[in-house]
């Protein structure tokens, strides 16, 4: 698919650079010209200096022959009018980052009267995120498929689990019939498991699971962990709201440190229930005064990952707190995995992932839909929901009997709203909801798990 973006900031250098990968025709449109150059010198892409609310600028990015366009800049105005103006130009699907809460709240209208294809939040994306960790303290991420029915989750492996030495097959038939893993991370390394993958104590796991059955599956492999009721959110930004509103409406007591005044002062008019604290986070002593040692949960959502980092370190160091921490952007990857940060929250992956599944689904085939896509381990490997609309090589055929791809795993299949841990002898039928993990990068349809 030839796309435009719009905007070569974090999120439009994501996009590019993923979109890149799989394929895709990009051009990228930003007016800092030494930003553009710099990004062009490292990304297989072509570039246009310029504003992406001009018409002239869009033509000379090809928006005729394009079959997106998609406006990520910081300024939401901004992209509202370059969807608009691609629309009448070219034609095609566009696809807006909506930041502002009053413009999200009217986004079906907007959408409407646009002719926007999708609107992306990714502060709203985060913070609900974010409030699924906090639901469940004992996980390190979650992601949810086949609308709620089923949950990925990363656990850790703590050292004294009794499932150390214990093989997947084992695991399945003597802890949780109902759950299947589907990822192995051991020491940055990746196993997409068998019946004979021995586990051992620290190994980062993926499990697929109906949410109902999360608590029993925690309790019965020895992670233990009390309900979060008191939540201290560092940055008042909007993640910091849209999370806290949540949280609000749950009965979570929420305190925010924030250094603005007048923001705190905003705030405070928006949460009535939640404590605003005008103060410098970076101030030991303030944390302390505020009970960051008793709090249940830390959430490091600053504007600064270097200061996300190190309070979060922090809290680990003097609390015994669930701990989140937003990183947007840091070079050592490998160095970040190994702290005590907790929960890792990422509002441009969001972002990227987001419109990364909508390309997906609009360049496959009409057999199949990639509804939802995850990617984890460092994206080294995709969890795929696909629903599946017509009869194809992979349906009505016993999974034993396909010649499936190596290194993928199809982890669970919903039908008729009943979600079916498969075995060998389950099939693929046209209506059905598959969930797919694999290695496999770039598949965007169903028949594509076939080796």
């Amino acid at each position: 698919m030839k796309i435009i973006i719009v905007g070569c900031g974090k999120v439009g250098y994501a996009l590019a650079e993923q979109l890149s990968e799989e394929g895709h025709d990009i051009s990228l449109i930003d007016t800092n010209h030494d930003k553009l150059e710099q990004t062009l010198s490292v990304l297989d892409i072509q570039g246009v200096s310029g504003n992406g609310t001009s018409f002239r600028t869009q033509m000379e990015a090809g928006i005729k022959e394009s079959d997106m366009l998609i406006a990520v800049t910081g300024q939401d105005e901004i992209n509202l009018l370059c969807c608009l103006i691609a629309k009448k130009a070219g034609n095609c699907n566009t696809i807006a980052r909506v930041r502002n809460p009053e413009y999200f709240s009217e986004i079906k209208y907007l959408r409407e009267e646009l002719g926007i294809s999708m609107a992306i939040n990714p502060e709203l994306a985060c913070a609900q995120g974010i409030a699924r960790l906090i639901e469940v303290p004992s996980a390190l991420d979650i992601t949810s498929f086949a609308k709620g029915r089923i949950n990925l989750i990363k656990l850790s492996l703590p050292d004294d689990s009794f499932v150390h030495s214990m093989t997947v097959y084992e695991f399945a038939t003597k802890i949780h019939t109902n759950t299947l893993i589907c990822a192995v991370e051991r020491e940055h390394e990746v196993i997409i498991p068998d019946g004979n993958t021995v586990l051992q104590r620290g190994d980062n796991m993926y499990v697929i699971i109906p949410p109902k059955d999360i608590h029993d599956l925690l309790a019965k492999i020895g992670i233990k962990a009390k309900p979060i009721k008191t939540v201290t959110i560092i940055g008042g930004g909007t993640i910091s709201y849209y999370l806290a509103k949540h949280l609000e409406n749950n009965r979570v007591k929420v305190k925010i440190i924030e250094m603005d005044h007048s923001r705190c002062e905003r705030l405070s008019e928006l949460l009535p229930k939640a404590l605003i604290i005008n103060g410098n986070a970076t101030d030991r002593q303030l944390l302390l005064e505020e009970g960051i040692a008793d709090t249940d949960a830390f959430v490091a959502l600053t504007n600064m990952d270097e200061e996300n980092l190190v309070l979060s370190l922090f809290a680990n160091k003097v609390s015994k707190a669930k701990i989140i921490t937003k990183v947007d952007k840091v070079a050592f990857e490998e160095v970040v995995d190994d702290l005590p940060i907790g929960a890792i929250a990422c509002p441009k992956n969001i972002t990227a992932k987001s419109i990364l599944q909508y390309v997906r689904a609009l360049q496959n085939s009409f057999g199949s839909n990639v509804e939802t896509l995850y990617r984890m381990i460092d994206d080294n490997v995709e969890a795929l929901e696909f629903a599946i609309k017509q009869e194809s090589k992979v349906t009505n055929t016993p999974l034993m009997e396909l010649n499936l791809k190596k290194n993928l795993l199809v982890c669970a299949i919903v039908r008729n709203g009943k979600v079916i841990t498969p075995s060998g002898k389950d099939m693929i039928l046209n209506g059905d909801t598959v969930v797919i993990v694999t290695t496999n990068k770039g598949l965007t349809d169903i028949k594509d798990i076939l080796a």
